[in-house]
């Protein structure tokens, strides 16, 4: 093979290692959000590095502890849905920093009312890839902005034949 198509394949190799990082740091984000919504702390777990790092404010420390943090506070939701918007990354080597938009609504019951609080944010990340693949290693959790509101389900009352989701793994 001559010089030019060495580079060719440098180029190639190069590209292929960046479309896989990133392919795995979002399969970290999605199994994040799938294992809070779903109360699977292993999978949440799943998308930190053992020793990582969590600071959302209401809580600061070790990821995994923040894991038992998150799902403690949603257990205690009827119901939550994190969703990610805009995902930047930016690849150095086997490390990597990230700004990923969420949105994220909690039905909750107090005194006996349903409400539902929506929260906005962005994390900002740290990623490494440590031999076990990309994961978090740490998080820091910046909220744009928040709402409660009185929860208005007359669309779920009168649409019984909708399949209403439950949490686990069978959600």
């Amino acid at each position: 093979m001559n010089e030019s198509g060495l580079q060719q394949l440098d180029s190639l190799r190069a590209e292929l290692a960046d479309l896989t990082a990133r392919r795995d740091i979002q399969q970290a984000l999605n199994d994040y959000m799938r294992g809070q919504d779903r109360l699977l702390p292993e999978l949440q777990r799943q998308a930190f590095h053992e020793d990582g790092w969590v600071d959302c404010g209401l809580f600061a420390g070790r990821a995994w502890e923040f894991v038992d943090f998150a799902q403690g506070f949603l257990a205690q939701c009827d119901a939550s849905q994190h969703l990610i918007g805009q995902v930047d990354i930016t690849l150095d080597g086997k490390r990597a920093q990230g700004e990923v938009y969420f949105i994220a609504h909690h039905r909750t019951t107090e005194k006996g009312e349903k409400f539902d609080l929506f929260v906005a944010g962005r994390y900002h990340d740290e990623y490494e890839d440590r031999g076990a693949g990309w994961k978090i290693s740490r998080r820091k959790e910046i909220v744009d902005w928040a709402r409660t509101d009185p929860a208005a389900d007359s669309f779920l009352r009168e649409q019984t034949s909708l399949h209403l989701a439950r949490r686990g793994e069978a959600g």
